[in-house]
This record gives C-alpha cells, structure tokens and sequence, in this order.
C-alpha cells in the first residue's frame, strides 16, 4: 500500500503531483491510500521525477480532466481523491474515456464537479454579511456553511464584488479575509464568532417582505433555488414559512382588488410652454416649430389622454428624406423625441451600414402620441386603428409639405397607411420606389421593431439584412453614396 500525504483537503497540485507518480510507477488505485496532512511523501527532485517518467513512460491526459479534477477536488466526499485517481489510472490506456458520460466512474466525478460548482453559485447568493458594530474601519463578516470546500475558489467573486470594503467570510473549515488591498485565509470558526445581527437587518427584512409575491409562489421551484440547508443562516428564511402561509389568502385579495393606475407623468415644463404657444385648431401651421406646439395641443383623437406628452417629427427643415414610423414608444412618449428607443437604435446602425446620414434625415410617426395597455404598472404598445391614424394625418401632411423630402420611406403598415392612404402588403411592396401626389419618391419597408421580434437567430439576421438592403436602395435612390 502506498500512501499520498495532501497538505489540505483542497491540495489539488499535491494530489496532481502524487497522482502523476502514482500512475508511472504503475501503483494501482486499490494500492494507493490518500490522506490529509502536513508534509508531502512524495516529494522528489526534478531530475527523480524525470527519470521515473522516463523509466516508466510519460503519457497525457485530455484537456478536459485537469479541470474536472480541480473540481472534484474542492467536494466533501471522503474518497475523492481515490475516485479521481481511478479516472486518472485508466486514462492512460483509455484517452477517450471522458467523452463516455455512462461510464460511472465519468458520470461519478462529473456529478461531484456539478455539485462543487453548483455549492459555488449558491455562496454567492445567499452569504449575508452583517456590520461589526464599534469597529473601525468599517469590516463586514458573514457566516457560512457551504456543503463542499468551495470558499477559495469563490472568494475572489467577493473581492471583486466589494473591492472597497473591508469583510471576512467564516466557514467551519476555513476563513477568508480581505482588507481592501490582501486577501488572507485562517483556519475555520464557529459561528459563534460571527455577528448575530445589525442595524440594517430590520431594513431588509422589510424589503424582503414587500417583494415577495404571493400570486408568483411556486414552493418546490423555490427550495430547489434555495435549499433548506441554507435557511438556518438566513435572516429572511424565518419569514419565509409565516410567507408561504399567507399566499394564497394575499393572492385571492389581489385578484378580487381594482387595479392600480401608474401615476400619470406630469408634462415638463418645455411641453406647457409649446401648448401655450399651439396655433388654432384651424390654421395651417407655418413652421415645424408651430407642428410641434400643435401637436402638444392636439385633440383630434382621445390619444392625447394616455400619453406623457405628444412627440412630433425631428430633423432639417428641408431634409431629402423622411422617415415615418408608426407611433412613439415608451421611451418616446417619456423623452419627446422619436426613435430613441430600442428600434430607434436599430435603425441607426440599419442608416449607418446602408450609408445614410441620420442627421441628415427627418423621422417622424404617423400617430403622435403613444396608444397603449395597461398590464400591471407596464404599458404595452397597442396597434393604432385606421381612425386614429386618419386623424393624426393632418399633422404628417403637413410636415410633408413643409420639409419637401423627396423619398418618403414607410415604416410598416400604419406607417403606409398615412404616407399612401391605403393599405398597403409590406412585404409585396417593399423596396418599390412609388409616386406620391406631392412629387416624392414612396418607398414601403418594414418597421425596424419587427426585427427586434424574430425569435429565431438566424432568421432575425436575415431580416436585418433585407432591412439594410430596403434602406441601400433608398441611399441609391437619393444618390447619397
């Protein structure tokens, strides 16, 4: 029998070490005992070492096991090391063993170095730290009691997380310590030695309490998440039970209760100035600059209620081309402006491959305010129907004849709707260069939202290019390039 001597329960070089001369001296793994401890029984000099190697003949593993290995390493299983040398000692005469996850000593070690990391991701979850009262500078401990040895290899998310802090974290085999500039391991605590509470810990348990919703809970879903193990050094798990309790009860309220309204977002003072200044129903406006008051002050449809405020067209006052989507967003509807939103930066990047100067571009919509559903506090677009866009095409006739573009692309079918007065098959038509009663150049394409809407990957890019190539053709037709 020989024996490996490790120098902690996590020595992975050590048993990297004695594993390897284990194996080219041809000890089988019934023959070799491993243990925990000072001093190394193994250890040789380089020239030793080589010779053994040359004695018995090298061999390598595949890139795989170290990695594995290192894993399995940092779990609590007794007979680790002897598993992994058992893996280890076949592979010489087996290199492809490792792709065979049937085999059970494969699917044993690759079990334990799922259990290792899966140990890994729950510590940065669920440690709680707690502030030293009375100690200067300010340090943080938290206590935990992770099921594998896996607090070395997780310190460092810790230290980066909280680079500037000064925290300790205590395990029963072993602590970690970090002083904003050096990281340090001692021995194991107790728990005992770490706080028991802190004066934000009545903070969080509100905050736990008040998030937690009862018409979501799933209990088998959240103990696999959150296992019982950790709940003993948890603050928030002595609410849990009194929580789940209460569920059903609190969601049956929900249900049978009114809705809540968002608050209604008060118009900025800029948007009050531009009502202030709105032009008379009637009156043709003489400038966009009298647009964009009437459009603040527009009633033509029951839109206006909804909305944070009206958004109008932008861009130069006589721009060769004009974009028309077909209404604000969210975000537009908060900032005023169109096209800032998520398909607001797709079509950027779709203007800048097809070799157009957003600058140089007026972008308005066909609709001026933002329709939209209330789904809980969230605001979902809603398709505008064809009176509401009928009615709003005072205000895009009007931009028209004032900018004088001379291509006007449609940007999906409420979009085409205003621009042609007809509906009009995107897809059949699309990239068409059509003409319009003013004299300008019509083109259909779709809108730059639809292609945030393609789930498939590969089909979502295709769309992108055929968006790109609509807007090339379009950069063509104005002799941009």
């Amino acid at each position: 029998m020989r024996v490996a001597q490790l120098s902690s329960e996590t020595d992975f070089d050590g048993w990297r070490r004695a594993a390897r001369r284990l194996r080219l001296e041809g000890v089988p793994p019934d023959q070799a005992l491993w243990r925990v401890g000072a001093g190394d029984l193994f250890a040789l000099a380089e020239g030793e070492m080589g010779a053994c190697a040359h004695a018995a003949g090298a061999f390598t593993v595949p890139p795989a096991f170290p990695a594995l290995a290192a894993d399995v390493v940092c779990h609590r299983s007794a007979d680790r090391f002897s598993r992994l040398y058992n893996v280890l000692w076949r592979l010489k005469d087996e290199p492809r063993l490792l792709e065979d996850r049937a085999d059970p000593d494969v699917a044993d070690a690759l079990r334990m170095a799922g259990e290792v990391r899966r140990a890994s991701h729950k510590m940065k979850a669920f440690v709680r730290f707690r502030l030293l009262e009375g100690v200067a500078p300010e340090t943080y401990v938290a206590w935990f009691e992770p099921p594998h040895h896996v607090l070395e290899r997780t310190a460092q998310h810790f230290v980066k997380r909280f680079a500037n802090l000064r925290f300790s974290i205590l395990t029963p085999d072993l602590c970690c310590h970090w002083d904003g500039a050096e990281l340090a391991f001692t021995p194991g605590a107790r728990k005992e030695d770490a706080p028991a509470a802190d004066p934000l810990e009545r903070d969080w348990l509100t905050y736990y309490a008040s998030i937690f919703n009862p018409a979501r809970l799933k209990v088998a879903a959240m103990q696999s998440e959150m296992p019982k193990r950790y709940w003993r050094n948890l603050p928030e798990a002595a609410l849990i039970p009194a929580l789940i309790e209460a569920a059903q009860e609190r969601a049956e309220n929900m249900v049978a209760s009114e809705p809540t309204q968002p608050r209604k977002r008060a118009p900025s003072r800029t948007t009050v100035a531009l009502i202030e200044a709105a032009p008379s129903p009637g009156d043709a406006p003489g400038s966009l600059e009298e647009i964009a008051a009437g459009v603040q002050a527009c009633r033509r449809c029951d839109l206006w209620r909804g909305a944070t405020q009206g958004v109008p067209g932008e861009g130069p006052a006589h721009a060769p081309l004009m974009l028309v989507g077909e209404q604000p967003g969210d975000m537009e509807d908060v900032a005023g402006h169109p096209f800032v939103g998520p398909a607001g930066q797709l079509l950027d990047r779709a203007l800048a491959e097809a070799g157009i100067d957003r600058g140089k571009v007026f972008v308005t919509n066909a609709v001026k305010h933002f329709k939209h559903e209330l789904r809980g506090k969230r605001r979902l677009h809603k398709t505008p129907d064809a009176g509401e866009i009928t009615a709003c095409r005072w205000w895009l006739d009007n931009e028209r004849r004032l900018v004088r573009p001379r291509v006007i692309v449609a940007l999906g079918g409420s979009a085409a709707l205003a621009v042609f007065g007809r509906a009009m098959p995107i897809m059949k038509s699309r990239g068409q260069a059509m003409p319009l009663e003013d004299g300008a150049k019509g083109v259909v394409t779709v809108h730059p939202s639809y292609l945030l809407r393609v789930p498939d990957a590969a089909a979502k890019a295709a769309a992108y290019r055929d968006f790109v190539r609509d807007l090339t053709a379009v950069a063509e037709l104005l002799r941009f390039k």
